[in-house]
């Protein structure tokens, strides 16, 4: 009898340590916030002054609750740049955002940018900044401007730009896109987030935007390079269409990933930024580097969890045998 349980303890213990790991893998990589790379309520640090860690341009106003880009309005361009460059090899930013205005279905606009660029507060034709940027750009879209579109708007895409592509406009940037998808995040009751991840040259967009608090993959792509030292900025833009665009919190969190003693001795901020896979990014599955938090499980994440169970199960299996078994012994002893 003492022979099973020890068996029984020591496979339920087994159990438990998977199914931790199977845990942490969920859950993702451990992660850090960056304050000075985060813009937060109640908008400390905001301004021009030489201790500031964000500014802000144009028709942006910073109130104790949201930052507005843009009010309702015609014409009206703003953005807000955090002054601090970033270091990190492995980031994650979390954008809450809200757009809503007056404005009928299809009657309202631009939409909002995410930058993470060499220059910063440099205003612009694309969401009221540079066209010939370098860096990274998320587009939250609002605004169909070709006409001849198969697409649903609002729509979400990323462009990694060395400064040598211009965005156009007029077909929504879908010439030097790397993917998107569409997103209902206009005049919306609850809470809309973005997440942007960089991780070991991936690169994923995630939205939450359903008011379930988990996240949905919007975009999934290897092959990225960017480089580190760069700005993180926000901007947006209204035209002959508006509607308000505010953000009420940017949180930069820094991953904690191992890299090769090369990757570690080389100087990221002489990268280039760059795309080498151009193509769908369903067919980018052949990087993985981690989990996004609060995604969908791979099927890596379903095989461990299978596995606990099948654990499980076959600890009941063994623990029931060995009850059956003393039983029949137990039984032998009366006859």
């Amino acid at each position: 009898m003492a022979t099973s349980r020890f068996l029984s303890t020591a496979l339920v213990f087994l159990i438990f340590e998977l199914c931790l790991v199977c845990c942490d893998i969920t859950d993702g990589n451990t992660e850090h916030l960056k304050r000075e790379n985060s813009l937060m309520k109640p908008y400390q640090g905001v301004g021009s002054s030489p201790s500031s860690q964000w500014d802000f341009w144009g028709s942006t106003l910073v109130t104790s609750s949201y930052v507005r880009l843009t009010p309702d309005e015609r014409s009206k361009q703003g953005s807000i740049w955090n002054t601090v460059p970033c270091y990190l090899k492995d980031w994650e930013m979390h954008v809450h955002f809200k757009v809503h205005g007056s404005g009928k279905k299809n009657l309202h606009g631009d939409g909002i940018a995410v930058w993470y660029t060499k220059d910063k507060l440099h205003p612009g034709p694309v969401f009221s900044n540079n066209a010939l940027f370098h860096g990274l750009a998320v587009f939250i879209d609002t605004y169909s401007n070709d006409d001849a579109t198969d697409r649903s708007f609002p729509y979400i895409s990323a462009m990694v730009n060395n400064g040598s592509v211009n965005y156009d406009h007029g077909k929504d940037g879908r010439s030097s896109e790397l993917g998107g998808c569409s997103a209902e995040i206009r005049n919306r009751e609850h809470d809309t987030y973005l997440a942007i991840r960089y991780s070991k040259g991936r690169l994923t967009v995630m939205v939450d935007v359903e008011d379930k608090n988990e996240w949905k993959e919007c975009i999934d792509i290897g092959g990225v390079r960017l480089p580190t030292g760069y700005f993180f900025g926000a901007s947006a833009a209204t035209g002959d269409l508006s509607d308000n665009h505010d953000i009420i919190s940017m949180k930069l969190y820094q991953l904690m990933v191992e890299h090769t003693p090369e990757e570690e001795n080389q100087d990221w901020t002489k990268i280039e930024p760059s795309v080498s896979l151009l193509k769908s990014p369903k067919d980018n599955i052949d990087d993985p580097t981690g989990n996004f938090r609060g995604t969908p499980l791979t099927g890596w994440k379903v095989f461990l969890l299978l596995l606990c169970a099948l654990l499980g199960i076959v600890v009941c299996g063994v623990v029931g045998a060995v009850v059956f078994q003393k039983r029949q012994e137990r039984n032998k002893r009366f006859y």
